[in-house]
């Protein structure tokens, strides 16, 4: 793909201008790939610039390591890390890097050379520039500035009264947009500003109105706070009175019931300790604690010694009885046989 470097003519101060309608340039591939789709793998070194291979400066006093030597696998596990952390950073540069914003739906976008000259653009290799300490030379003489070669084909364009640009004319719809959202924006502000001022005094009014509630609300809370615990006091003023009342009353009932319970139990006490002899008479009781217990142990050794001696008398009445009709026995037959 090639792009027209449109005719140009020399103005008196030396400058360059365009003579012909500029026209955007047709779609074309582009050169540099996304930073997603590049290679994670190994570099491959387009300019020997950039190869490690290439040896630079002195090498009268390198060391060079014979063919069969074995390279140190820490100086090689060295420069695997320093190269993977400069992939990193490039990497992290790309996704930092400024970039285009998205274009708007239904649009897309083109890209324009916005360079002095038009040139034609190929598909080539992205490269850098890179420097390296080397002996001191000769002083170089300036580098003549470039100017690049004309490349393309020319194509003049005839431009007609009024067909370009007049600034003094077109200027105007431009200034009284730019000045009518200048004021439009500032009437926002405005707005915006007054909005918040009335917003803030409703905030300071409810804040207020809120203060005064929750001190009224306080008020009322010890108020009825005062009126719960006088309550409560005279509840319980009342239960020690109506506890008092049921005491006396218990008590009164019980020295009723006492006196009526004891108005017959004197008499009967007094009857029942009589009946079981705790009230006697001094003389009938030594009487009967003294005279008759002597009367009777008296009595009755004269009753035993009486038994004993009918006792004794009914043995021997006994003993002489039958030792008289033994001697009866004997003689019976005697007085038979002398018949």
């Amino acid at each position: 793909m090639t792009s027209v470097l449109q005719p140009q003519k020399e103005a008196p101060n030396g400058t360059y201008t365009f003579a012909s309608r500029p026209r955007p340039v047709q779609n074309r591939t582009k050169y540099r790939e996304p930073a997603a789709e590049q290679s994670d793998g190994q570099s491959n070194y387009g300019n020997i610039m950039y190869d490690r291979r290439v040896v630079r400066g002195n090498t009268y006093a390198q060391h060079i390591l014979p063919v069969a030597a074995q390279p140190d696998p820490i100086e090689v596990q060295r420069q695997q890390e320093s190269r993977r952390r400069s992939v990193a950073r490039k990497r992290a540069m790309e996704q930092f890097r400024p970039r285009t914003p998205e274009a708007l739906e239904g649009r897309k976008h083109i890209d324009v050379q916005t360079e002095l000259y038009l040139e034609e653009l190929n598909d080539r290799i992205e490269d850098t520039s890179v420097e390296c300490q080397t002996d001191a030379f000769l002083d170089k003489p300036a580098t003549p500035l470039f100017i690049p070669a004309k490349s393309g084909k020319d194509v003049a364009t005839q431009i007609e009264e009024g067909e370009l640009f007049d600034f003094d004319m077109e200027v105007h719809p431009v200034l009284e947009v730019l000045v009518g959202k200048t004021v439009e924006q500032a009437l926002l502000e405005v707005m915006e500003e007054e909005e918040l001022a009335s917003l803030r005094a409703q905030q300071r009014a409810f804040e207020e109105l809120r203060n005064a509630e929750l001190v009224e609300v306080q008020r009322l809370e010890e108020q009825e706070r005062r009126h719960r615990e006088e309550k409560e006091r005279r509840i319980t003023q009342q239960r020690e009175v109506l506890k008092k009342e049921m005491e006396t009353a218990d008590k009164i009932a019980a020295r009723a019931f006492a006196q009526h319970y004891l108005a017959d139990l004197l008499p009967s006490v007094y009857t029942t300790l009589r009946e079981h002899g705790y009230f006697y008479d001094p003389v009938e009781r030594d009487i009967e604690t003294g005279f008759l217990p002597w009367l009777m142990a008296h009595v009755s050794n004269t009753l035993e010694k009486r038994y004993v001696a009918r006792a004794v008398l009914d043995m021997l009445i006994h003993d002489v009885t039958q030792k008289r009709l033994e001697l009866f026995q004997q003689m019976q037959p005697h007085d038979h046989s002398t018949q």
